[in-house]
């Protein structure tokens, strides 16, 4: 059973993960396309996954007298992370599938052209650019099924981060607890 302070810091701290998630994706939509392929801004937004659960499992583990488990971390930190995801992801659906569904077309436009200048910087054959092009074109990356697919393998790196996270916060253990 999940510790309640565990339960709410990760809940209240996922709704704030998820809301700027979403504020940065609505600015980007707001102010310009192009920065949804800028590198800048997925550091931007993976930034987010380290530095609002930071304060998430300082504040859980003060809340619990200074002693969080290994354990305790990384589920605090991964339903801060799985709400978090829910609520960018539930965000994007709506705005590329609801409120304006012609910005996938603009979006994929702005992917392959970047995918073509970067390309040719790292001598991709033409012929696996190509293929690569095709490949977006026939998918549809922001489209419903492609968002969950991305959300389940953000959710992987996510469980990855919230190891290496819990490593870092966890309690050091003392003769006392052995």
């Amino acid at each position: 059973m999940v510790n309640e302070v565990i339960k709410k810091n990760g809940v209240k701290y996922g709704i704030i993960t998820g809301a700027v998630l979403s504020l940065i994706t609505a600015i980007m939509y707001a102010v310009n396309l192009e920065l949804f392929i800028a590198w800048w801004t997925t550091l931007l937004s993976f930034s987010i996954f380290i530095i609002i659960p930071s304060v998430l499992l300082v504040q859980t583990k003060a809340s619990l007298n200074g002693v969080l488990s290994f354990k305790e971390a990384f589920t605090t930190y991964f339903i801060c992370a799985l709400v978090g995801l829910l609520i960018s992801v539930g965000f994007k659906m709506i705005l590329f599938n609801i409120i304006d569904p012609s910005i996938k077309a603009s979006l994929l436009e702005l992917t392959i052209n970047y995918i073509k200048s970067t390309s040719g910087k790292f001598g991709v054959p033409e012929t696996s650019l190509n293929e690569m092009i095709d490949s977006l074109k026939k998918t549809d990356p922001f489209s419903i099924p492609e968002q969950i697919k991305g959300a389940v393998v953000n959710l992987f790196f996510c469980g990855i981060l919230g190891l290496i996270m819990a490593a870092f916060f966890k309690s050091k253990t003392t003769s006392q607890n052995n």
